[in-house]
C-alpha cells in the first residue's frame, strides 16, 4: 500500500518510528514532512500529504501533530479525504467500516506509540462496508464547499 505520512514538530519523533513500522509491514511510504522537530506549522505539512490522497496518489494517509486535531482539520479541506482522528480501537475499525475514512490522524501527546501502531494496522486492514454508508460517502464527496 502507498501511504502518505507528515508531522509537525510536536508529532516528528512518533512519525520517524511510524514510518518505520510502515516500511517494516511492506507499505511504500512517502514523506511530506516535516523533517525536523524544529517550530513548524502542521497545515503546510496535512496539506501536502492530504492532496496526495484526494489525487489518488497513495491509498491512505498518516498525520501526527501535538493532539491530531489540527492535523485532521486541515485535511478535511480537500474534497475526497475523510480524515479522523484515531484513539481507541472502536475509532480506527468504524472510521473504516462506516466512512471509508482515508486518512488517520494521532495526537503524539495524547496516544503511546505501540497503541498508534494498533490503530494503524485496523485502520489499514479494515474494509468499508459499504451498503447503507455508500450513499452517505457519495454526499461527502460531491459537498463543493
Amino acid at each position: 500500500m502507498k501511504i502518505s505520512i507528515a508531522s509537525d514538530h510536536a508529532g516528528y519523533e512518533v512519525k520517524e518510528s511510524i514510518k518505520v513500522y510502515l516500511k517494516q509491514l511492506g507499505h511504500t511510504v512517502n514523506d511530506c514532512g516535516s523533517f525536523n522537530a524544529e517550530r513548524s506549522d502542521y497545515p503546510d505539512f496535512a496539506f501536502k500529504a492530504a492532496k496526495l490522497v484526494a489525487n489518488g496518489d497513495v491509498d491512505k494517509g498518516i498525520l501526527v501533530c501535538g493532539s491530531g486535531i489540527g492535523m485532521c482539520i486541515a485535511a478535511n479541506r480537500f474534497k475526497h479525504v475523510r480524515a479522523v482522528v484515531l484513539r481507541n480501537l472502536a475509532d480506527a475499525s468504524i472510521s473504516r467500516e462506516h466512512n471509508d475514512a482515508n486518512i488517520a490522524c494521532f495526537g503524539a501527546r495524547f496516544t503511546e506509540l505501540e497503541t498508534i501502531k494498533k490503530l494503524i494496522d485496523i485502520f489499514l486492514s479494515t474494509r468499508f462496508e459499504g451498503g447503507r454508508h455508500e450513499n452517505r460517502i457519495k454526499k461527502l464527496d460531491s459537498l463543493s464547499c
